[in-house]
């Protein structure tokens, strides 16, 4: 959290000096915004989609190509934007260059086009691996999770953690991903008897990482599960979406 603050506050006074450049054109942006106006408004919204796994689906919920047969521990995730142009390049920089000044628009993003009644209940960042802790001092969850709820007044419990030697997620192909099991993460003790929980995290790439976090906290005994995240891949077998991106 120290790590976080001191690259924030880094940042701010660096602004004073030398304008900021656009996570998305790496352009200089006078507002300050770690975003541009044309990139943001470059950004591909997600609009009518799988009102289970958030794949853009403008059809019944059983007709979903995404998540048919699949046995998820969350009830709801949704994402607001496609992992692909702008919204990738924001989500690299927060996991590959700890921006954190970038985490204050992610989460506006997220509560500003939220669909109504889905932020509720405690906010639980999904845990970062182990290796990225060191690499990095920051889990951009937690600090996404921490922003989002300032903004909507919500409590932020930290929970999750991953069994030591687990295998990382980013680089493995699709197959490898869903099918790493469940029981890579554990929920600490703290989590109130049914109490509903918002997972956050930056990306929904396969959401096997989310399953995972929502099976930790129901066997830890919380109430229903939902996922929030900044963006979301979009396969391109699915007729309805656009080019995926790997994560």
């Amino acid at each position: 959290m120290l790590c976080a603050m001191s690259r924030s506050l880094a940042h701010s006074l660096l602004s004073m000096v030398v304008p900021p450049l656009c996570i998305g054109c790496r352009e200089p942006e006078l507002s300050g915004s770690p975003v541009c106006p044309r990139c943001a408004l470059r950004m591909e919204p997600i609009g009518p989609c799988c009102r289970r796994c958030g794949a853009p689906q403008p059809c019944a919920l059983d007709a979903c190509p995404e998540c048919r047969g699949r046995a998820l521990a969350f009830e709801r995730a949704w994402a607001p934007f496609e992992y692909s142009g702008p919204a990738r390049e924001v989500v690299l920089a927060l996991k590959g260059r700890g921006a954190v000044h970038a985490v204050p628009y992610v989460a506006g993003a997220i509560a500003r086009r939220c669909p109504p009644g889905l932020l509720g209940g405690v906010l639980i960042p999904a845990p970062a691996h182990p290796e990225r802790m060191r690499r990095h001092g920051a889990n951009q969850a937690h600090e996404i999770a921490e922003a989002l709820g300032r903004a909507c007044g919500l409590p932020v419990w930290d929970v999750l953690a991953r069994r030591s030697g687990g295998i990382r997620q980013v680089g493995l192909e699709r197959h490898a991903r869903r099918s790493n099991p469940r029981g890579e993460i554990v929920a600490g003790a703290g989590l109130g008897e049914g109490r509903r929980a918002v997972l956050v995290d930056d990306v929904y790439t396969t959401g096997s990482t989310l399953d995972a976090c929502a099976a930790a906290l129901r066997a830890a005994g919380s109430g229903p599960v939902t996922a929030v995240c900044f963006a979301r891949t979009v396969r391109r077998e699915n007729p309805m979406a656009r080019d995926p991106a790997a994560a």
